[in-house]
């Protein structure tokens, strides 16, 4: 992700949850808030209710692989939290894109 860094500590979450607005599909909830930087952090978490580690990884490896194609579209400035729920392990490349694209378009977050 060329624009882009990570969000990795609790309280970096913990600030995009309390500041954050937040809108969900069936896929993924999606906070968004803006940051002080010029590029956008994401972070993103699944919980153990979606599946075993290899579930989770592979949910998290389609949701970065989903923001990096389409990281030029996004407005810069925001920290994003991408949250997976139990219908994301059973999901495709092209299903994960599409809620991706949908929760970015209701924060306003695409150019």
């Amino acid at each position: 992700m060329i624009f882009t860094d990570s969000l990795r500590k609790n309280h970096e979450f913990q600030s995009v949850f309390k500041s954050g607005k937040s809108y969900a599909n069936k896929l993924f909830v999606m906070y968004v808030s803006k940051n002080q930087l010029e590029g956008n952090r994401i972070g993103i978490s699944v919980s153990k209710k979606v599946g075993n580690s290899v579930v989770r990884h592979r949910v998290k490896r389609l949701v970065k692989e989903s923001y990096r194609l389409h990281e030029e579209m996004f407005n810069s400035g925001l920290d994003i939290v991408v949250i997976g729920r139990n219908n994301a392990a059973s999901a495709t490349f092209r299903e994960t894109e599409s809620a991706l694209l949908h929760l970015m378009k209701l924060h306003g977050a695409i150019k």
